[in-house]
């Protein structure tokens, strides 16, 4: 007798199962009868519903670049607007100015910009902290916007933390209020601190850190030939949108050089 339930047990288990096998497919019609789809076939095959998980990523996501943001000030700072106002511009420095100067020029050129430059051959911090030269140049000709490229001559100078401080302290404060941006030096080698000085007392925003970037070198071996003095120029212009505090229209000039309104020349020993 359990014999005979068990089979009928059986019977029923089988049909039930080749049941739903039949109907986790599209309809199937037996004997006039129509099996409608389950949706067990689309359950088991269909990707995983990760509306969710992808919420909770993004989640992540957003706090994790949030953290980050904390110890990069170019992504923590919104750009400002750029100033599409033609602008007076002061470019003072020692002779690394004979090669970026002219592509300064033909920025300024392009852009509606009138460009003052000053070189003074082999000058350092100190001697234009020394000389009231930045502050006199200020008054003349009255620049809205300040470039400087100094500290190729003091690359090496011993304790120059503390012997050069008030020079480039004092440089700063002539400019005052006017915004500016220092160009650091392009190093051949390791300095003993000039980069660190300057990168200390300047405002946020106002120094480019040209050591580290590739070179070609004229025969002195110290300063960018002049071809590599443009891309050096060209790096500093691509990244004053994002990083400087008032920035101002600087498109990308047609012309490779150009000359600026004037150049003020001075030698080794002025005073």
């Amino acid at each position: 007798m359990k014999r005979n339930y068990l089979g009928i047990w059986a019977l029923l288990a089988t049909a039930f199962v080749a049941t739903m096998l039949l109907s986790a497919f599209s309809p199937v019609n037996i004997a006039g009868y129509e099996l409608r789809d389950s949706g067990l076939y689309g359950a088991l095959t269909s990707p995983p519903d990760t509306t969710g998980i992808d919420g909770c990523f993004q989640a992540v996501e957003v706090q994790r670049t949030g953290a980050d943001s904390v110890f990069d000030t170019a992504l923590a700072q919104q750009p400002a607007p750029v100033d599409t106002t033609p602008k007076v511009l002061l470019f003072i420095g020692d002779s690394m100015l004979e090669g970026l100067s002219p592509r300064m020029a033909a920025y300024a050129a392009e852009n509606g910009h009138t460009l003052y430059s000053v070189m003074w051959y082999s000058s350092t911090t100190e001697v234009w902290g020394r000389s009231g030269k930045l502050k006199a140049y200020i008054n003349r000709l009255k620049p809205d916007f300040i470039f400087i490229s100094l500290g190729a001559n003091e690359l090496f100078v011993k304790d120059i933390e503390q012997r050069r401080d008030k020079y480039v302290k004092k440089m700063l404060e002539e400019i005052g209020d006017i915004p500016y941006l220092w160009i650091g030096p392009p190093n051949w080698k390791p300095d003993t601190g000039i980069n660190r000085l300057i990168a200390k007392n300047a405002a946020p925003g106002s120094f480019f850190l040209s050591d580290g970037m590739h070179f070609d070198r004229a025969s002195d071996g110290a300063h960018p030939t002049r071809s590599s003095a443009i891309v050096w120029l060209d790096s500093v212009m691509r990244w004053m949108p994002a990083h400087v505090a008032h920035p101002f229209r600087m498109d990308v000039p047609h012309a490779r050089t150009a000359r600026p309104a004037r150049i003020f020349i001075h030698q080794p020993g002025e005073q």
